[in-house]
């Protein structure tokens, strides 16, 4: 299953105390706002995209994406989900527990203020907008929804490099890939590039296969599994063209 993050500020975050009992409140996500550059695209959520989710999914409120510390889960009622015209809005009741109001503490004084979500996509919608990629999340699967202390956004080129080296432009990569989906017609020089890719991951992948301590799938890291079905991907795109 393929479980996608991404991460806003807490929007109007507000902690409101009921006979000190506190609740925490805000937007989890908002619609019609692009994110930053996510790897070659850009992204918004589309009005409606949590609406059915909302009322069939579990959905549990971590702390730092931590299942050892549930902030709250709808199904139990102590977490609250609800779309209305900007977005996501939230509605937390914490539990009684110290760490919990050790985290309360920190969102007051500001050091606390972002959020992600877990979420699979249902349906989207991609475009190009000049020299933009453009996905629209049309309706999500959702998980659960963290306050953290740093936003969780899909590995970035930097940290892909660390893997393969400074051989393979993921940047480049990544906007190839999404124009493929997108349904835009490769350039000759698009394919040059996939197949110069596929090259390097064979290489890097035959060095992975030569260590001893990796030569069982189970041992392998999510990078270097990751990296295999990548090069996969890359080989069946070639061929198609």
């Amino acid at each position: 299953m393929n479980i996608e993050r991404r991460a806003f500020p807490l929007m109007e975050i507000r902690m409101i105390d009921e006979e000190n009992s506190p609740k925490i409140t805000g937007y989890a996500a908002v619609f019609n706002e692009l994110s930053e550059n996510l790897g070659g695209f850009r992204e918004q959520i589309a009005p409606g995209a949590f609406a059915k989710t909302i009322q069939t999914a579990d959905v549990r409120a971590l702390w730092n994406h931590d299942p050892n510390f549930v902030l709250g889960r709808n199904k139990s009622g102590t977490l609250q989900l609800a779309e209305d015209e900007r977005g996501l809005r939230i509605e937390i009741i914490p539990p009684d527990a110290q760490w919990a109001k050790d985290l309360i503490a920190s969102m007051k004084r500001g050091d606390v203020d972002q959020m992600s979500f877990g979420f699979r996509t249902v349906e989207d919608v991609w475009e190009a907008k000049g020299k933009e990629n453009i996905r629209t999340l049309k309706e999500v699967e959702l998980f659960d929804v963290s306050i953290v202390t740093y936003p969780a956004y899909p590995q970035t080129s930097v940290q892909a490099r660390s893997l393969m080296g400074d051989g393979l432009d993921l940047e480049r990569l990544s906007q190839i890939l999404v124009r493929y989906h997108c349904g835009l017609p490769l350039l000759t020089e698009d394919r040059d590039f996939i197949g110069e890719a596929v090259n390097l991951l064979n290489q890097l992948t035959a060095k992975v296969e030569l260590e001893p301590s990796l030569a069982n799938e189970a041992n392998q890291t999510p990078q270097v599994r990751n990296m295999a079905t990548l090069r996969r991907k890359l080989e069946l795109l070639k061929r198609k063209h």
